[in-house]
């Protein structure tokens, strides 16, 4: 499981499991007075979505940041009591409940690199112990338990590429699937009979196929949309019905355009599509009686929930047949689960709310201790023409008149989407007076499939081609300040930042990129082989077989171009964007003795730590303060 609240992944050391309720740190349990709002926001106790066992509801696991790290929490509802499970310097995210809610498995790694092995400790608190003894450490590549004791686990290294295995109790884990390109564990069905595996042995990275196999390895069906036409489709799994002995699979598919679910049995091979008339994004997943199915329906930066009935369930007022709303507020669902009395919890906020675990029977779900985090500014909608078509962008104003100074801080992925949801260091820039606008640029999710797929061989320009012409909106409509524009981001967003500040130099009077791709050649080289795997599909073959593609797409090509500023941080143990190319870059910067600062931080992709959070936004900060003075900006 992972918090909507960070987008980094799991940390590291060992487990120190704590038999304490959940703690109230000197920062949870401060009102705040005297400490800034922006820091507030990041300090306040936040908790995910509780996961809960199968088969034992009462028990649940959630992260929290309540010591100031996020790391994982039993939470038994029958009782009320909550336990700190891990606690390590680096933070622990990913984790899961077995189907009887008496173990805990958690994934350890080493200082953020994502590259480990599972462990395992009682519900009830104890010591840890290897989950899967047997296979050696690697990138997480999927988990499912059965009721049996048994797992599906799926790995990734750079030699072995992707294996998958079955793992028995007291037995020698099993190795059923190898492949060298991208593949992972979709689900293990609820007889412990059959294993969903998605897997892009056909080369595209971005476009799954699914193959069920027997826990021997043996294949009973191929799901697979990549095959007999002029464009590859992808498939995803959802999950298997959770009935002992019905071999029914939730499948995503994208065969009118867009994610939506279907019903697939790989047994018969009978396909039942749907009846969801909705314009977004559909996701889904089992009511437990398996009578009904959950519907998440993301659409233009939003999200709603529907409930739709796989029986004779009749059809409300005004409602599609068998599809009725579920109320949640305006804003965005970053999680949701079905209970077992018909209760739905999930997640919400919106960009001006911060988050609440809420339920459509009323009842709180989860409240954390201490100070809340204040509320900042709601977004704005705006659609800007582009050369690929419409542009959706979010705009948050401070107050006052513009033209204000204005970050554009650009999402990660590429595929995924800013939303109307509560983000602290967006907020944070609106308090010291900018406007900050995020672009939904082409390969984002959320607005069909062919706006996802548009990035392939030009990558990097494509997005930054959106960029600009949401830049000449906001400049041109008052908002933004033309010689005060910040090009900001983290991840693939760091990434276009940096590209950016070179093939766009006078656009931008500022430059932050945190966990960058700074030297796409290297990067390459050094990155998680998954990684690679989509940088194939993307640029269509490695840096030896397309050499000026990735020469194009890469930040060090034009680095000697960068007139402005640049901030940069990265991790030092970042399995992504590894601190070498980085580095590359750098060098280049301090050849021509251009102004830049380089924060080196000991952690991966990020950082699960909230006053090492807290320290990289406040740097930003003063490095934004410190050159957009006003009317010296560079451009």
């Amino acid at each position: 499981m992972t918090d909507e609240t960070t987008d980094n992944g799991p940390g590291t050391a060992p487990a120190d499991p704590r038999n304490s309720s959940l703690p109230h740190s000197p920062a949870a349990t401060a009102d705040g007075s005297g400490m800034p709002e922006w820091e507030q926001r990041f300090r306040a106790p936040r908790v995910s979505l509780p996961n809960w066992a199968q088969d034992a509801p009462d028990r649940s696991l959630f992260v929290s940041n309540a010591t100031g790290t996020f790391e994982l929490y039993a939470w038994d509802r029958a009782s009320g009591s909550q336990r700190q499970a891990t606690d390590r310097p680096n933070g622990t995210t990913d984790g899961t409940l077995s189907p009887d809610g008496e173990w805990i498995w958690w994934f350890s790694d080493t200082d953020g690199d994502e590259f480990g092995v599972w462990m395992r400790q009682p519900f009830g608190g104890g010591a840890d112990e290897p989950a899967t003894p047997g296979l050696a450490p690697s990138y997480p590549a999927g988990l499912a338990l059965g009721r049996d004791g048994s797992a599906v686990v799926g790995r990734s290294t750079d030699e072995e590429g992707s294996t998958i295995h079955v793992v028995r109790p007291g037995e020698e884990p099993v190795e059923i699937y190898r492949h060298q390109e991208s593949a992972g564990v979709g689900d293990y069905s609820h007889d412990g009979s059959l294993i969903a595996i998605e897997h892009t042995e056909h080369g595209d990275a971005m476009h799954s196929a699914i193959r069920v196999v027997r826990p021997d390895g043996s294949t009973v069906a191929e799901l697979d949309d990549t095959k007999g036409g002029t464009e590859e489709l992808g498939l995803s799994v959802m999950g298997f019905a959770p009935v002992d002995g019905d071999t029914r699979l939730l499948v995503g598919h994208q065969r009118r355009g867009r994610w939506e679910p279907m019903i697939w049995d790989p047994l018969t091979g009978v396909e039942t599509a749907l009846d969801i008339d909705l314009p977004g994004d559909v996701g889904a997943d089992w009511y437990p009686d398996g009578s009904a199915l959950l519907i998440e329906h993301e659409y233009q930066a939003r999200s709603e929930l529907w409930h739709y009935g796989l029986g004779a369930a009749a059809a409300t007022e005004g409602a599609t047949p068998a599809l009725t709303r579920v109320s949640t507020p305006v804003g965005t669902v970053s999680g949701a689960t079905a209970r077992p009395d018909g209760a739905v919890e999930f997640l919400w906020s919106s960009a001006a709310q911060p988050p609440e675990v809420r339920s459509t029977s009323g009842a709180v779900v989860l409240d954390p201790p201490g100070m809340k985090a204040p509320a900042s500014v709601a977004v704005t909608d705006t659609w800007v023409e582009g050369p690929g078509g419409r542009i959706h962008a979010l705009v948050q104003r401070p107050a006052g008149d513009g033209p204000f100074p204005t970050v554009f801080d650009i999402h990660g992925g590429p595929t995924w989407h800013d939303s109307d949801a509560f983000a602290s260091a967006p907020a944070a820039w609106v308090d010291h007076g900018f406007a900050v606008v995020r672009v939904n640029y082409r390969g984002s999710t959320g607005y069909g499939r062919a706006w996802t797929d548009a990035l392939k061989h030009r990558v990097g320009l494509i997005e930054l081609e959106d960029i600009a012409a949401v830049r000449e909106w906001a400049v041109s409509s008052g908002l933004a300040d033309p010689e005060r524009l910040v090009l900001s981001g983290g991840s693939w967003g760091g990434y276009l930042t940096l590209l950016g500040l070179g093939t766009q130099p006078d656009a931008w009077a500022l430059g932050l990129a945190a966990v960058p791709v700074a030297d796409y050649v290297t990067a390459y080289h050094d990155e998680m082989e998954a990684l690679k795997a989509m940088d194939r599909t993307l640029l269509g073959g490695t840096p030896e077989e397309v050499p000026e593609r990735f020469e194009a797409s890469s930040p060090l090509t034009y680095v000697d171009a960068v007139r402005a500023p640049v901030y940069i941080s990265a991790g030092v143990n970042d399995p992504r964007c590894p601190i070498r190319q980085v580095e590359n870059y750098v060098e280049r910067l301090e050849q021509r003795a251009h102004p830049h600062d380089v924060y080196r931080y000991d952690a991966g992709h990020g950082s699960l730590v909230v006053e090492e959070r807290i320290k990289q936004v406040r740097l930003e900060l003063d490095f934004a303060l410190r050159y957009l003075k006003e009317g010296e900006g560079e451009s």
